[in-house]
């Protein structure tokens, strides 16, 4: 990378009109005083957010040669060495003079790419006139990293796959209370969130080039996320460890019975590459996990917990038969629901089953899909009674797919899974 080079890719931004967006719901602050960090997947929409920040910066009066958008990935800046991080201010200040002497908005999409990009960036922030806005698809790579590195100088934000809320204004599907037309036909679209998942690529394109596109998301993550980011070299393996997770999300993952299983199956590997792996795709938030519930931390951290894939669509990529698993993936959904809005989330099992619960047992959730059979209607009261016995005072709601007559002591605290995800507030 030099200078010339980064002088033509700032040009060619600052000619090239913004990308139109949808809005996101999570608003990014602009003037915090802190390093800003966006962490989640790709393809989860972390440039769009940096985009619509960049539209609040302008829609506010700030001039767009006070923004640098750079993105490491652009083979233009390749190769990238740490030293050379320097000449990106310089470069814009020979462009834009008059714009160096103002604040600048720095927007660095995938900057965890360069060696050591974390004192460069700490340097800058203490010495420029700036605000910084970072993107990566690794927790440790950025967020452990900046934590580390900035010691309580950034915020980081977690960005997942469109909530339902965002879904339906992705396609731009109104939603109004008590119509039975509306309420139709977003339960109609609930029905397209299960199946196809909320990447926004995926939200908006043909139905034919769903599959495809997701087929080509789950292909990136393991070769890029997995194999090259952790020098994977077990490739097979890892293919297998995510295509189980695909296959069993909303289960318990026991890492003595995915051993006994590939051994079963001639699969060379040893319990504590499993445990590796299993982190890895965690850290890529390919896979997010819900620990059990335990008031005793050692029995918390020896219990296996439920894994969730990170998008219900790409389960379909490795199923043959999606539909069969509807169960599973609604109650993923549920779990991604509650896991954007926080990260204190457990299940419990111990004679009876929660299936999302909050740190000591201030509220839960029970999701379950199908409520017309009589002993499933009887299994989720048990349950809902005996978690309100469990944790005095805690607020509970059994969500559902469909349901016949519910008993009005459960059925007061129920709600259909399309109006559970558009509430303001349930618990």
């Amino acid at each position: 990378m030099n200078k010339e080079s980064i002088k033509g890719v700032l040009r060619q931004r600052m000619e090239q009109p913004w990308p139109a967006i949808s809005r996101r719901d999570l608003q990014i602050p602009v003037d915090s005083g802190k390093v800003i960090t966006l962490i989640g997947a790709r393809r989860t929409g972390k440039t769009f957010l940096m985009f619509q920040t960049i539209g609040d910066l302008l829609a506010a009066g700030v001039d767009q040669t006070r923004i640098i958008y750079l993105n490491f990935e652009d083979d233009r800046l390749y190769p990238i060495q740490t030293a050379e991080l320097d000449l990106i201010l310089r470069a814009h200040a020979e462009l834009f003079p008059d714009a160096s002497r103002e604040k600048r908005y720095l927007f660095f999409d995938e900057l965890q790419n360069v060696p050591e990009w974390e004192r460069y960036v700490r340097r800058i922030y203490d010495t420029e006139n700036v605000a910084v806005f970072l993107t990566g698809s690794s927790s440790s790579l950025l967020g452990k990293d900046m934590s580390t590195a900035m010691r309580g100088r950034s915020i980081s934000f977690e960005v997942f796959p469109l909530s339902f809320a965002e879904f339906l204004r992705f396609r731009q599907i109104e939603y109004t209370p008590y119509s039975a037309d509306s309420e139709a036909r977003v339960a109609h679209a609930f029905q397209a969130y299960l199946d196809w998942g909320g990447f926004p690529e995926v939200v908006t394109a043909e139905e034919a080039l769903k599959p495809l596109i997701l087929q080509e998301y789950a292909a990136l993550m393991l070769h890029r996320d997995l194999i090259e980011r952790h020098g994977v070299r077990n490739e097979h393996l890892m293919h297998l460890l995510l295509k189980f997770c695909a296959e069993h999300t909303a289960s318990l993952v026991s890492i003595n019975k995915l051993f006994n299983d590939f051994t079963s199956r001639r699969v060379k590997v040893g319990k504590a590459t499993l445990y590796d792996y299993m982190s890895m795709l965690e850290d890529a938030y390919i896979a997010l996990p819900c620990p059990k519930y335990d008031p005793s931390s050692r029995r918390q951290l020896q219990a296996p917990s439920k894994m969730h894939m990170l998008d219900p669509g790409l389960c379909r990529v490795f199923r043959p038969f999606p539909e069969r698993d509807i169960g599973h993936r609604f109650e993923t959904v549920i779990f991604l629901h509650e896991r954007r809005q926080r990260r204190d989330l457990f299940h419990y099992r111990n004679g009876f089953e929660i299936d999302i619960c909050w740190d000591e047992g201030r509220a839960f959730v029970n999701a379950a899909w199908d409520m017309n059979d009589p002993s499933t209607i009887q299994r989720e009261r048990d349950a809902y009674e005996k978690g309100c016995r469990l944790w005095k005072g805690t607020t509970g709601r059994l969500v559902y797919g469909s349901a016949a007559t519910l008993p009005d002591a459960l059925a007061a605290h129920a709600a259909p899974g399309w109006k559970y995800l558009l509430a303001e507030s349930w618990l």
